[in-house]
Parts: C-alpha cells; structure tokens; sequence
C-alpha cells in the first residue's frame, strides 16, 4: 500500500517529453477544482539523486504552483525495471 507523502514542489522535477503535454486550460479547471474540493488525487513520483521525477499528476503539479502551494500530495512510486 502506497503511503501519501507532503512533498515540496520546488524538489519535483518533470521530464522534457512530459512539460510538452503541459494544456494550461487544464491546469486552470485543476487550480479552481483544487480550490474548492482540495487536492483529491496524489501525484506520483519516483526518487532521484536530486529529488524527485514527476510520474503522474502534471496538470496537479502545475495547478498547486499556479496557487501559490509550496508542497503536493504525492506517492513515491518504484521505477519499473524491464
């Protein structure tokens, strides 16, 4: 069971491929949802030697920026190994 962690935003980093996807329309239905209802949904990260790496959950990460949100719910998720 995946325990839910209080993880600072600035420690969070987001790969390339995924900033691309970034449709800021969705981070502002996100940051007015977030507003009202809280933060429902943890993103999901995986550790690196400097912090963190974004999984899932961009659109959360950048809707908790936009509001100012130093830290975010999050899962810290184990790399898949093939």
């Amino acid at each position: 069971m995946l325990k839910v962690m209080e993880l600072e935003t600035a420690k969070i980093r987001v790969p390339v491929k995924r900033v691309k996807t970034l449709d800021p329309a969705k981070v502002e239905t996100l940051a007015e949802d977030i507003l009202e209802n809280g933060q429902t949904t943890p993103i999901e990260v995986r550790t690196d030697p400097k912090g963190y790496i974004l999984i899932e959950g961009l659109h959360r990460l950048e809707a908790m920026k936009a509001l100012g949100e130093d830290t975010i719910k999050s899962y810290i998720v184990q790399a898949r190994k093939f």
